[in-house]
């Protein structure tokens, strides 16, 4: 608690954007109805991207993909690494404080 007798409030990183890819924020003690939301995605995200380098992986053994799928798998990588990225970073910043 703080001097104030309120519960000390963090800011957290959120693991969705908003409009335009913009950063959005959470304020608070970590367990309301957002921050337990922003667990489970972060979970679901975590886990799916475990799944996609599995899946990529055997893409890639097989050698004889096309410029397409290439071009789709690398955009689903990209797109798994920046979700991956910013659960990083929200986790270190609580991390840190």
């Amino acid at each position: 608690m703080s001097d104030s007798g309120f519960e000390e409030s963090a800011v957290r990183l959120l693991p969705w954007a908003g409009p335009e890819g913009k950063p959005c924020y959470v304020i608070g003690d970590g367990t309301g109805r957002v921050s337990r939301l922003a667990d489970e995605t972060e979970r679901v995200q975590l886990g799916m991207a475990g799944d996609l380098l599995g899946h990529a992986a055997e893409l890639l053994a097989e050698r004889g993909l096309s410029h397409g799928e290439l071009h789709f798998l690398a955009r689903c990588l990209a797109e798994s690494l920046r979700d991956v990225s910013r659960v990083a970073e929200s986790r270190g910043a609580r991390l840190a404080e």
